[in-house]
Order: structure tokens, then C-alpha cells, then sequence
């Protein structure tokens, strides 16, 4: 068995992500579930072999010292796949997230028309947030899509890896990957102000050096587009003041408040069918109102703007879901699984 035939059966099957594992079958994950294939199960030593296989010999030798790799890999003519490479009680295995080569646009993947507005601003912090494996990748990659196709800019993307490859249309796109282009999201970021930017776009804003390069940038006149591994826009905003030191954290509600243009959070959720997966979404715009409950840090308040601020295109998780259950999109199980408010939702 070739890895090539594994990512060929993840392709043909329509499978978001490929696990090799010990002692198990490839197994895939479609629609969100994990399938296990009636392939036969590999060993140690097949499975290093397998993946090795794949492998430059600097990149075994950084696998070899730090036990974790992430790469990306293409197949000729057939989508990337973005790879992270482990050990398991002593054995080495992969978990591999297919990238489709076409770049969707923003109505395909069923966001909101103020996404297409946000991806328009000249400056300012954009950040799309969600947990691991619910689009925010695909959702920054149609937004540059956009001003690609819209804006003669420059545009500096740090990665890790690089998924989507993006081609020259209006704008010039430079895409870094991280240990093969830089050595770090912070260092990356800290050089791409003096190369001239329109827009940088951070593969995840990580650590404080990271995200407070971020700030600065899209105070200095740059649209930033990042992402956080954050539920939704509040615990957002906590989660980028909390990383600074409590005698830092006064200047940086004034940053924040100053630069954020908006934060996209999302989830992909099962279809009612049974087939396929539906895009939840939450949007905070950052009006005047967000920015003073961000100045105060009464952030407690947000979700209350978020309600009744739907002429700025604002909207809680609680509505969207209500919205694709009664468009018979998700089951009622599926949003109860998901609200915070369960009275909140019944009322709506």
C-alpha cells in the first residue's frame, strides 16, 4: 500500500481528513465522522516506512529532533493536503487535511455578505475564530480570493503550512511558510512591515509577540487577517488583552479598540440529510458601540449588541442556528447541542 493510493481514496471519498495510525486501517473522516476503511491494518514499521516516504531528509532529520512535523503536500494535479507528522507510544503516524485546489468564494461557502464587507476594509484586525477543523482556513482563503480579484495590493501571507496556493490575479500575493520561508509567525510578521504590505495575513496569531505585532500592524495603516482558536467574539476579545502582562493590558484595549474591524466566528455542523456539513456562523462588527464596551472592558455586554445590531450585518450563534433549523438545514438535536442560551433560543 502507497501513501499516493491513501490520498487518491481520501480525494474519491470526498474525506475532509486521513489518519494513519498503529495497529488500525487508514481510517477517514467524512461529513465530520470517522470511518474506518476495510483496508488491512498496518504495523510500526510499515507505517514508518509509509511516511518516511514522504519525507526530505532535512525534514526526518527536524522529526527526528523535535518529534512533531508539519508540512504541506501536493499531488500533481490533485488538491494539497496539509500534514502533521507524530509519535504515538513509539511509533511514528500522520494525520493528513485534505486542501481542494479550487478556492471558494465567499457566497459558496454560505458566509454572510458583510464577510465580503470585511475583506473590503483598507486597515484594521479582522479575525476568524472557531475550533480546530471548522473552515476558518477556507474562510481566510476566500476572503484574499476577494481582494485578489478586486484590489491591486500586495499581500504577505505567513502559513503553517501553506494550504491553499493562491495565484497572481489584481493583487501580488507572497505566501511564507513557516521553518522552510521563516523561522517564526512573530519574525515573519516583524520583517513583512518593511516589505511593503497592503495586507498581511496571519496563519494564527499564536503568542504575545505574534499578536502584538498584529495590533501594531493594523494600527500602522495594514489590513490584518488572522485567526484565534476561540469559540466566539467575547472570549475573542479576552483572549487577545489577557495574553499581555496586567500593567500592558490598559494600552491594549485602546489598540484594540482603535483597530478591530471585525470577528467572524464559526462552526461546520452536520446537515439535517445526513450528508454533508452546514456553516454556522457569529459576526461582530466593530462599531462604535463595540469599541467602547472594548475601551471600558465590559465585554460581558457584547453579546446583547450582538442581538441588536443586525442592521450592521451582526448575528448571535443562537439566531444563525435557529435560522438553519428552521430552513430544516440541521436537526433540532444539532442546535441544542450548540446554543448558550437554551431560553434565548426557544423565544426566538
Amino acid at each position: 500500500m502507497e501513501i499516493g493510493d491513501l490520498l487518491l481514496l481520501c480525494i474519491q471519498r470526498k474525506a475532509s481528513d486521513l489518519h494513519i495510525t498503529d495497529k488500525e486501517p487508514p481510517i477517514l473522516r467524512i461529513d465530520g465522522n470517522m470511518l474506518r476503511t476495510n483496508l488491512p491494518a498496518l504495523n510500526n514499521e510499515e507505517l514508518k516506512t509509509m511516511i518516511y516516504s514522504i519525507l526530505t531528509n532535512k525534514q526526518k532529520e527536524i522529526f527526528e529532533k523535535d518529534l512533531e512535523l508539519d508540512l504541506s503536500l501536493a499531488l500533481p494535479d490533485l488538491d494539497r493536503f496539509r500534514v502533521n507528522i507524530h509519535m504515538q507510544k513509539g511509533s511514528v503516524e500522520a494525520a493528513f487535511r485534505r486542501v481542494p485546489l479550487a478556492i471558494p468564494g465567499i457566497d459558496d461557502l454560505g458566509l454572510p455578505p458583510v464577510v465580503a464587507e470585511l475583506a473590503r476594509k483598507a486597515n484594521g484586525l479582522v479575525v476568524v475564530t472557531g475550533p480546530t477543523g471548522m473552515g476558518k482556513t477556507t474562510t481566510l482563503a476566500a476572503m484574499i480570493n476577494l481582494i485578489n480579484q478586486e484590489r491591486e495590493d500586495l499581500i504577505i501571507c505567513i502559513e503553517d503550512p501553506i494550504e491553499f496556493i493562491h495565484a497572481n490575479k489584481k493583487s501580488i500575493i507572497k505566501q511564507r511558510e513557516l521553518y522552510s520561508d521563516t523561522h517564526s509567525f512573530a519574525s515573519a510578521l516583524r520583517h513583512a512591515l518593511r516589505q511593503d504590505p497592503n495586507i498581511i495575513v496571519v496563519g494564527e496569531m499564536r503568542d504575545l509577540e505574534t499578536i502584538s505585532t498584529a495590533l501594531t500592524a493594523a494600527e500602522t495603516g495594514h489590513l490584518v487577517l488572522a485567526t484565534l482558536h476561540t469559540p466566539d467574539a467575547p472570549q475573542t476579545i479576552e483572549r487577545i488583552i489577557d495574553v499581555f502582562p496586567p500593567h500592558q493590558q490598559q494600552q491594549v484595549k485602546l489598540q484594540l479598540a482603535n483597530c478591530l474591524q471585525g470577528v467572524v466566528s464559526q462552526s461546520l455542523l452536520p446537515h439535517a440529510s445526513g450528508k454533508g456539513r452546514v456553516l454556522a456562523t457569529e459576526l461582530m462588527v466593530a462599531t462604535s458601540a463595540v469599541r467602547n464596551l472594548i475601551r471600558e472592558q465590559e465585554i460581558e455586554q457584547i453579546p446583547t449588541l450582538l442581538q441588536t445590531g443586525s442592521q450592521y450585518g451582526m448575528k448571535t450563534m443562537d439566531k444563525c442556528l435557529k435560522e438553519l433549523y428552521q430552513k430544516q438545514l440541521i436537526t433540532l438535536d444539532t442546535a441544542m447541542s450548540k446554543i448558550k442560551d437554551p431560553e434565548e433560543f426557544h423565544r426566538l
